[in-house]
């Protein structure tokens, strides 16, 4: 019998087992594997997991949640790690690691920009979240989906959509389809900004006020005539910037 959904954590239990089996194919897990699971919920993951790995870390919240999953699960093979997965440190458990789960949607954005902080530790991920979510995730520059968070986690991942799970997967359903998505972190070689927090700081402005031109939205930053010193008209909006564009933006000396 499933425990009841509590709404302050946004818990939506995925039950089709064709939708189990697909996402734990996709993910692949091997024995020797270093992974940890976001909220696991009642186990629906967990358990066929468990029978590829040698071992598993998971993060859970709800302390009821976590209370049957240790009487469900050997502590030889399952380490259960009670806390708000927006404050925890992946890097205590490995120096990489692989992570996986049925993502909340009220925290699946601030997760992944968590998330982002352990790229360098992370071997990939593979996650499910709200549809729409997705879609801004892997969203190319110029379409409507493309925005603020397809800029930052493009930046230090690449990422590509899966497959749909429809809401009658879940229980309780939710209103909306949700998507799989699989990240691998870029190699170390990928372009960079000299500095991370003002390339953050550019592409949230520059986002800010999607209607107005680059020339007006980074006018804190950098001028119209530096933009042009980049081969970027100050007349486009954020919109149209690729990735690697904002990386030249942010990396202009002022």
């Amino acid at each position: 019998m499933l425990p009841r959904a509590k709404k302050q954590f946004g818990q939506h239990f995925l039950t089709d087992r064709h939708y189990i089996d697909r996402i734990v194919t996709a993910i692949a897990p091997k024995t020797e594997d270093v992974m940890i699971e976001i909220g696991p919920g009642p186990g629906a993951l967990t358990a066929p997991l468990l029978e590829k790995l040698s071992h598993l870390h998971a993060v859970e919240i709800d302390r009821d949640l976590g209370a049957a999953l240790r009487t469900r699960f050997s502590p030889e093979k399952f380490s259960l790690h009670e806390q708000d997965v927006l404050a925890f440190d992946f890097a205590v458990l490995a120096s990489r690691f692989r992570c996986v789960g049925n993502l909340p949607y009220n925290i699946s954005t601030p997760f992944l920009f968590h998330l982002g902080e352990f790229a360098d530790e992370l071997i990939d991920a593979t996650f499910m979240l709200q549809k729409e979510v997705v879609d801004r995730m892997v969203a190319g520059p110029g379409t409507p989906d493309y925005g603020r968070l397809s800029v930052m986690l493009q930046y230090r991942f690449s990422m590509a959509r899966l497959f749909v799970v429809p809401p009658g997967a879940f229980t309780p359903p939710p209103k909306v389809d949700s998507a799989i998505v699989h990240m691998t972190p870029l190699p170390a070689n990928r372009p960079t900004a000299d500095d991370n927090v003002r390339f953050a700081a550019m592409v949230t402005a520059g986002f800010g006020q999607r209607r107005k031109t680059l020339g007006n939205t980074l006018k804190p930053f950098i001028s119209a005539t530096q933009i042009s010193a980049c081969d970027i008209d100050p007349a486009r909006r954020a919109e149209t910037l690729s990735v690697t564009e904002f990386i030249r933006l942010s990396n202009v000396k002022v």
